[in-house]
């Protein structure tokens, strides 16, 4: 559910798919990397910026 509205965990979604990862291998990995934006966010009490902003704002 969350690759369909996080534009980070589509990506790594896809990018996993396409090291040919099993698809259920690649939803863990996108269930841990939840787990570790939510950590984050509240350790550190900011709110969630997605990484796919500054990807294309710098242009890479």
């Amino acid at each position: 559910m969350s690759k369909k509205y996080n534009p980070d965990i589509a990506a790594q979604y896809a990018r996993l798919l396409q090291r040919q990862k099993t698809p259920m291998q690649a939803l863990g990995a996108a269930m841990r990397k939840l787990v570790h934006i939510c950590f984050g966010v509240l350790k550190h009490q900011t709110v969630y910026q997605s990484r796919q902003l500054e990807i294309s704002a710098t242009g890479a």
